[in-house]
């Protein structure tokens, strides 16, 4: 006998949620979508995807996943007076792909637990281009159960799926990875401004350091983008000023001093004052551009 798939209730369609809900459709499910925004819904419509006006309307599905952009629309979406606590099932499965703190990730958890519904915290990195690929990292945090049930959905949607812990620990590892990023992202510029200031080969610049251990990949994705002071985005400078946020106030609530993770908040940070909040992560370069006079 054929196992069937289970059904997927999808809470937020946009620049990461569409390529996820694509890829389920793809491989097979059933997939009801709500998004909030009205324009995105008739988008859904135009593509064939079934989406629906009310988070009533997927709560009656066996998985819930959901990725939205901070702590303020997670809480708001799985909330008891107006969201959808109240209309989902015993048994049922909530996955969040969402980034957010992870003490909101414990709380929400333990409010769907009283009603005999499963949570699970699992936000992404890989960006767009994970998700269009379906080869997201996907971090997972809760009851391990809980994980090896929701892999016949997750294996759809990432490559390298890692859990990583009790509930909220998900969201650590997202933090962690995050300040990476950021830290990354920071040290090629500065490579790139200390050689360009010298009258280097960036191009010739960035292949070497492909080449030896200054390798990452954030030089070998986005390295092409600085040297063309490409700004468009694939991961916004404002959600990356998101995720570093989330990851000082744990630092903070650890008694965890982080200097670096400071340092590359700042610079975000002046990115967004120039207004930039809205371009890649990438677009550092222009903090770095104007912090050496060089264009």
């Amino acid at each position: 006998m054929i196992k069937s798939k289970p059904t997927i209730g999808f809470i937020g369609a946009g620049n990461m949620g569409l390529p996820m809900v694509k890829s389920l459709i793809k491989k097979g499910f059933e997939v009801k979508v709500y998004d909030i925004n009205p324009n995105i819904t008739k988008k859904l419509e135009k593509d064939n995807i079934k989406a629906v006006n009310n988070l009533r309307a997927v709560a009656s599905n066996q998985f819930i996943i959901s990725i939205l952009p901070d702590t303020q629309n997670v809480e708001s979406v799985y909330n008891s007076d107006t969201g959808i606590n109240s209309y989902l099932k015993p048994g049922t499965i909530v996955i969040d792909m969402s980034t957010i703190s992870s003490s909101s990730a414990i709380e929400i958890g333990k409010n769907l637990q009283k009603k005999q519904v499963e949570f699970l915290d699992a936000p992404v990195s890989g960006g767009v281009k994970g998700a269009l690929n379906a080869n997201l990292s996907i971090m997972v945090g809760g009851k391990k159960v809980t994980y090896k049930k929701s892999l016949d959905v997750l294996n759809y949607l990432g490559e390298n799926i890692i859990y990583a812990g009790k509930l909220g620990m998900g969201q650590v590892f997202k933090m962690c990875n995050q300040i990476m990023v950021g830290s990354h992202i920071q040290a090629m510029c500065e490579a790139f401004a200390l050689c360009k200031s010298k009258g280097g080969d960036l191009k010739l610049l960035k292949e070497t350091l492909i080449g030896g251990s200054a390798n990452s990949w954030m030089l070998e994705n986005l390295g092409k983008d600085v040297i063309d002071k490409n700004e468009n985005a694939g991961f916004r400078i404002d959600l990356q000023l998101k995720d570093l946020k989330l990851a000082s106030e744990a630092a903070f609530e650890s008694g965890v001093p982080l200097p670096g993770l400071s340092l590359v908040l700042a610079l975000y940070l002046e990115a967004r004052a120039h207004n930039e909040g809205k371009n890649g992560n990438q677009s550092l370069f222009k903090t770095y551009d104007r912090m050496s006079n060089q264009k």
